[in-house]
């Protein structure tokens, strides 16, 4: 008898359960990287059962998972919480991240092409646009948006799936200054310089800029200052 491929049914359609489960951990990744879930919360298995509206089973591979990835901790017998990192663990995330983007920061100056610098100028001239307007949630989005491009410019799947692996935002959201209204002034002139290596196609300075733009923004979270 044939083995049936994962995630299907006995009839070959999709499992059920296996769709389900994969959707549950699609959303409640996606509230932990939101912020709904605070650094070391309780994650009660009746509140997520009912939100992700799955079966306890599921909701703990679901947990399980999670865990694996670093998004939650876990310990036997006892419930889970959303991740929290010490300062150390923060710094040397952050720090990785900067090696990581400066080094697609300086693909991207060798390897993007003219719709991906029409994408990042776009971006740059909404950042300004908005700057009096836009609420923070806008402004992050934008800013997101602009190391994306980065990343799919540099077009190097190994060190985008490393960027991946860091959960640097959880770090962002631990750290951030909640009192800071707004982005820091300088960081749209930080991507501007990003673009200008990237638009004149100079790796180096591609990836010093990078790296000087990631080192300000860990300057700015709250942090003990480095000795």
């Amino acid at each position: 008898m044939a083995e049936r491929e994962p995630g299907t049914s006995r009839a070959g359609g999709a499992d059920p359960g296996a769709t389900r489960a994969a959707q549950a951990y699609s959303d409640l990744r996606t509230q932990i990287l939101s912020g709904h879930y605070q650094p070391d919360s309780r994650l009660t298995e009746s509140e997520l059962t009912a939100r992700l509206q799955v079966s306890r089973g599921t909701l703990r591979s679901v947990l399980a998972r999670l865990a694996q990835e670093g998004y939650v901790t876990a310990e036997a017998n006892r419930s889970a919480r959303a991740r929290s990192f010490s300062e150390d663990e923060a710094v040397e995330i952050l720090e990785t991240r900067e090696v990581l983007e400066a080094a697609l920061a300086a693909k991207a100056a060798e390897r993007a092409t003219e719709e991906d610098l029409a994408e990042l100028t776009d971006t740059c001239q909404r950042m300004w646009a908005g700057r009096e307007s836009d609420g923070q949630d806008e402004s992050s989005a934008l800013n997101r948006r602009f190391h994306e491009l980065i990343r799919r410019a540099a077009r190097q799947a190994t060190l985008s799936r490393f960027v991946d692996s860091l959960l640097y935002p959880l770090v962002l959201r631990q750290y951030r200054d909640i009192e800071r209204p707004r982005p820091r002034a300088t960081i749209i002139h930080e991507h501007e310089a990003i673009l200008a290596a990237v638009v004149t196609r100079n790796p180096e300075a591609a990836a010093a800029a990078m790296r000087h733009h990631l080192s300000a923004v860990r300057r700015a979270l709250q942090l003990k200052p480095e000795a």
